[in-house]
């Protein structure tokens, strides 16, 4: 079965900024998921490249490391992806806003 942009965010869920007890998804963090099929793989057990683009809340943030190699590694566990890139960006920049409605409630930002 092939992996869903859904499955890769599922997965991203796992990855926290240790600043925050929030994910980087419910923070806003991913900005785009793309999955092409891997040519290399067979009918029997399809796998899948995914190219994730990852900002920070800022340039400056000193976990960035931390978080991308987390990102990197939560993708490598997943079995249906063959490779995995990860793209740190800076546009748009990020704004409080990409926050979700759930981690807004566990910040206490409501």
């Amino acid at each position: 079965m092939a992996i869903t942009e859904q499955d890769v965010l599922n997965a991203l869920m796992d990855c926290y900024d240790p600043e925050l007890p929030v994910n980087i998804v419910d923070l806003g963090l991913v900005y785009a998921v793309r999955i092409t099929p891997d040519e290399n793989s067979t009918e029997a057990f399809p796998r899948q490249r995914v190219e994730v683009d990852v900002t920070m809340t800022t340039q400056a943030c000193p976990s960035h490391g931390i978080i991308l190699e987390r990102v990197q590694n939560r993708l490598a566990g997943v079995a249906e992806i063959s490779d995995a890139a990860v793209n740190l960006v800076w546009e748009p920049a990020w704004t409080p806003n990409r926050i979700s409605q759930q981690a807004r409630e566990r910040l206490g930002l409501v």
